[in-house]
């Protein structure tokens, strides 16, 4: 039972609270039951995982699949664990786990994408990465300017669909969209000031969506890339969309001209 905040495991592990931290550990944060279930649903492996006894006597099954995974557990009081925690109210667990490499590769077909640029709010990227796994994209471009696909809001927001989306960070954007469009596939954005709403395209082919950030949008180097831009009709002098409801409303067109056709 580790009881002191004075424990290495447990400063490192506060530490990552940071994201300059968690890109130096190359560690990220797992904190509750609902992502720790989904990591081991998914097969992820985890590093270290701190939990409570009461914990471990509320979730017997979970319990028994964690050492398969887990290269360290160590049993916590509730004071420590909420010394790590980065939540207000912790339900017992935290754990550790590395950043995994995206399983998908760009020479297999893609029918849909999602390219983000410059998101900063990481409720809204956790949103999107849930909305994304709901609708069928099979992958998600982020790009370096971004939230820290890591942050902990992120994957609490996305809950637990974070494990399931392949995602990439770091890479440079117009290369991946000359790329993909010399595969065939469309590259739509989203604009205001476009001629064209959003469900008057087709989508039924391979198409990756382009967003942008949630005050100015997306830059001009992107957009002008396209092969289509597209707008969200909007009434009663409102500017602008969340960029997660926006997301979820081009996501949900493809879906609906899928099942249409």
């Amino acid at each position: 039972m580790l009881t002191s905040l004075n424990n290495p495991l447990i400063k490192q592990i506060r530490k990552l609270h940071r994201s300059k931290e968690r890109k130096k550990q190359n560690l990220f944060l797992l904190e509750g039951t609902n992502l720790i279930e989904a990591a081991l649903s998914e097969n992820y492996p985890l590093q270290e995982v701190c939990l409570t006894p009461r914990w471990q006597e509320n979730h017997p099954l979970l319990w028994e699949k964690l050492p398969l995974l887990t290269q360290r557990i160590e049993f916590v009081t509730p004071e420590i664990l909420q010394a790590i925690a980065t939540t207000v109210n912790p339900d017992g667990i935290i754990a550790t786990a590395r950043p995994q490499p995206c399983k998908i590769s760009d020479q297999i077909p893609l029918q849909l994408g999602l390219m983000l640029e410059r998101i900063q709010d990481p409720g809204n990227l956790g949103s999107i990465i849930r909305t994304s796994v709901a609708t069928g994209v099979e992958k998600l471009w982020l790009s370096e300017e971004s939230v820290d696909i890591e942050n902990p809001k992120v994957l609490r927001a996305s809950v637990g669909e974070w494990f399931r989306l392949p995602m990439i960070t770091g890479e440079s954007l117009q290369q991946k969209i000359k790329a993909y469009q010399c595969q065939g596939v469309q590259i739509v954005a989203t604009l205001p000031q476009s001629s064209k709403i959003y469900w008057e395209i087709d989508y039924t082919q391979p198409t990756i969506f382009l967003l942008g950030n949630e005050g100015a949008g997306l830059s001009e180097d992107l957009a002008i890339l396209a092969d289509q831009t597209v707008c969200i009709p909007l009434e009663n002098k409102v500017e602008s969309l969340n960029v997660a409801i926006a997301t979820a409303v081009l996501l949900y067109e493809v879906q609906r001209q899928k099942r249409q056709k």
